[in-house]
């Protein structure tokens, strides 16, 4: 599998944005770089209440089979696993070339880590676990390398760096817009702004949203269906970060629990296809 970080070897225009979104980040706060009353702090939605609602299963199912090429922007590994890694495998096992643009590596999602950079190799090599798991150990990894939890009001110079990496595709998926992490907003955001055709995939949408809220926009949404065995590719996938399902110093809780993990566990994947407008 590639793997490479983008702004080496890239044009002086897109190392100067680069540079420019790295200082801009060094200005974000540390940690998740959004309020303190951000709903993903919140005491999230069961599981149990999506499945209960009728309208989840109901939603008009997406032909993602003339996709014959699709590129996956993440804001952090494992962003795209669980957002999106029932259609990785299953394009991964229709033949569709397959690009991973990774803009962090995630390296602060354990605050106080005595070695951010190792934990950051380690979430790199996370993904490259899961993408096999998925049946895409072949799938272009490209690396940004920007820093976690700098993204925020970024969007404009994110999409200069994006552009001639998500062009050419039948697809761009990336993290919701609307996602109430600062990261992931500003990596859809950026997405918009290029026009190209896209789709977002929600992540903490599932954890502070709850059935027909009315800040999702429904009837947009997509209902991808998930075979079998592209479900247990997926788990075992999810299985592969370990460095989010396990406690974190400090007494910290794992950043993923198994209530925010069974909303990826479902026999179909949601996304929203961008509007043109």
């Amino acid at each position: 599998m590639a793997d490479k970080v983008a702004h080496q070897g890239t044009s002086s225009g897109t190392s100067a944005a680069a540079e420019r979104l790295t200082q801009g980040a060094l200005q974000a706060k540390v940690g998740l770089a959004m309020p303190a009353t951000s709903p993903i702090d919140e005491p999230g939605t069961s599981e149990a209440d999506w499945a209960a609602w009728p309208a989840l299963g109901q939603l008009p199912a997406l032909d993602i089979s003339r996709w014959r090429s699709a590129v996956v922007v993440a804001a952090h590994p494992d962003d795209e696993i669980l957002g999106g890694g029932g259609v990785i495998a299953r394009l991964a096992a229709a033949g569709s070339r397959l690009r991973v643009v990774g803009i962090t590596d995630g390296e602060g999602s354990h605050p106080g880590h005595r070695d951010p950079a190792a934990l950051a190799r380690r979430r790199v090599r996370e993904r490259q676990d899961a993408l096999q798991a998925l049946g895409a150990a072949g799938t272009e990894v490209i690396r940004l390398g920007l820093r976690d939890a700098g993204l925020t009001g970024q969007a404009s110079e994110l999409a200069g760096q994006l552009r001639d990496l998500v062009t050419g595709f039948d697809i761009c998926l990336a993290p919701w817009e609307s996602d109430a992490h600062g990261d992931h907003e500003a990596a859809g955001q950026a997405v918009r702004q290029l026009g190209v055709p896209a789709c977002f995939y929600p992540v903490w949408m599932w954890h502070w949203a709850s059935p027909a809220d009315a800040r999702v926009p429904w009837p947009r949404a997509r209902r991808v269906p998930l075979s079998p065995a592209v479900r247990t590719a997926k788990q075992a996938a999810v299985a592969c970060f370990t460095s989010q399902l396990e406690p974190r110093d400090g007494g910290l809780p794992p950043m993923l629990d198994t209530g925010f993990l069974a909303h990826f566990a479902r026999p179909w994947e949601v996304l929203l296809p961008v509007s043109s407008s």
